[in-house]
């Protein structure tokens, strides 16, 4: 994986981050508190999406 887009929703008090591996096209989607910093909000979307991959090659 060289490397990961984010993309930020604000809805009212949390946020949805959108983790996006471009050469698999796979994308993860997690909803974290709007207070959260950047790089957790991050952290969380890219460890959703890690495991996502990771199930993905098991199939």
């Amino acid at each position: 994986m060289s490397k990961v887009l984010f993309e930020y929703m604000r809805h009212g008090a949390s946020v949805r981050v959108t983790a996006i591996e471009p050469d698999t096209g796979v994308e993860a989607v997690v909803v974290v508190p709007a207070d959260l910093p950047e790089e957790q909000m991050q952290a969380r979307a890219l460890q959703k999406l890690l495991y996502l991959l990771k199930k993905q090659e098991e199939n």
